[in-house]
């Protein structure tokens, strides 16, 4: 098989399936409202779960920062990409999670790739959390280590596997709230079972921190819970990208040696992390956007329960409605576009086969008229839509 014919064979296949993914170019689509093809659209797929990308303390700092440093930080950190400002939110961060270290990324899915692939050796084990992100996924396959994933939230299952012997090392990883399905891991359950085997524990809290814990410190201080790992994301409530492992000083030290993600990457910069200390100051700050979000979640469960869809167990900003099959799928994303809403089509082999699903986001930055044309518009739409 040629190299044409293999990648016309599989396009065509994602085509049949109903599986096939575009991007869609727009004017601006990261927080209330999107604008595309000049048509304005209520925004419901953004993860800027607090509204901070639009942020004028934020967007100023940024500016700020560009002013001072200039848009580009010159090479990776272990070169001259680490500033006084990339040590300053380093310290900033893990103070405020309660950390000895922390260690910025470019990105999220760079940093789970990056800690998983310094870490695991062919004589240890990944006990993954079957609906992880497929950074920690995809790092676990290519890792040495033997890859076992346990049933979704459920304890006793990552118990059975703990308990088998092993000459290495363990490392369970989670969520702390899961992207596509939106519940909460029960983190307190899963650290006590893996302290109480010797495990490491890895969470990543991309969709928890900002919005959940006080200050906003994320799911595992809300539920009281200090993991040996943690991956927080800046491309969600943060309002901006990037990433940050917290760790103790050993590990930390172990990641600057050996972590090529880290090492060969062009550092995050320093303008973009001013724009980040000015997140962080935000996020310590919004009592009052994190009520609102709730609010808003709130105002969207109670009328969406009266619908024709099943509602998750969610009861975060991620809020999916299952629909099952491809097709339905896209065409209520699309009727809903053309009422005027931008929502999204979430389908496998993002999430498993047979639970494609319109993947909405809530947001602080939502008015609570915009929660009631969602409502509206989904109810309007419902019609000739198999589930």
């Amino acid at each position: 098989m040629s190299w044409t014919t293999r990648i016309d064979q599989a396009l065509a296949e994602r085509r049949l399936a109903s599986t096939f993914r575009q991007r869609l170019p727009n004017s601006g689509g990261g927080s209330r409202w999107l604008t595309q093809d000049q048509r304005r659209y209520l925004n419901f797929s953004a993860n800027d779960y607090l509204g901070l990308s639009q942020h004028p303390e934020v967007i100023a700092a940024w500016q700020r920062g560009a002013a001072l440093y200039g848009v580009g930080s010159g090479g990776s950190g272990h070169v001259t990409g680490y500033s006084l400002v990339h040590q300053q939110f380093e310290q900033q961060l893990a103070q405020w999670q309660g950390y000895p270290r922390a260690l910025l990324f470019i990105s999220g899915f760079a940093a789970n790739q990056a800690v998983l692939a310094a870490l695991l050796q062919a004589e240890d084990r990944i006990l993954a959390d079957k609906l992880s992100h497929a950074s920690l996924l995809e790092a676990a396959v290519h890792s040495p280590a033997q890859l076992r994933r346990f049933q979704h939230n459920q304890p006793a299952a990552l118990q059975r596997l703990l308990e088998k012997p092993l000459a290495g090392e363990t490392l369970t990883v989670t969520e702390g709230v899961f992207s596509m399905d939106g519940d909460a891991a029960p983190l307190a359950e899963l650290h006590a079972l893996t302290r109480q085997h010797g495990s490491w524990l890895l969470v990543d809290d991309a969709h928890g921190v900002g919005v959940m814990g006080t200050q906003g410190r994320g799911s595992c201080w809300q539920q009281q819970v200090r993991p040996e790992l943690l991956v927080l994301t800046f491309g969600k409530a943060f309002g901006c990208s990037g990433a940050a492992i917290l760790c103790d000083d050993a590990t930390a030290d172990y990641l600057l040696q050996f972590a090529r993600h880290l090492i060969y990457s062009t550092a995050m910069p320093a303008a973009q992390v001013c724009a980040l200390q000015a997140a962080l100051t935000c996020i310590q700050q919004a009592d009052d956007l994190r009520d609102k979000l709730a609010a808003n979640i709130s105002r969207f469960r109670t009328g969406a329960s009266q619908l024709a869809f099943a509602l998750t167990a969610s009861s975060t900003a991620i809020q999916p409605l299952i629909i099952g099959d491809n097709q339905s799928a896209l065409a209520l994303a699309q009727r809903l576009r053309d009422r005027g809403l931008w929502v999204t089509a979430i389908r496998p082999p993002t999430v498993p086969a047979g639970t494609a699903r319109l993947r909405l986001t809530i947001t602080a930055a939502h008015q609570p008229e915009d929660i009631d044309i969602l409502l509206e518009s989904l109810n309007g739409c419902s019609h000739g839509i198999s589930q």
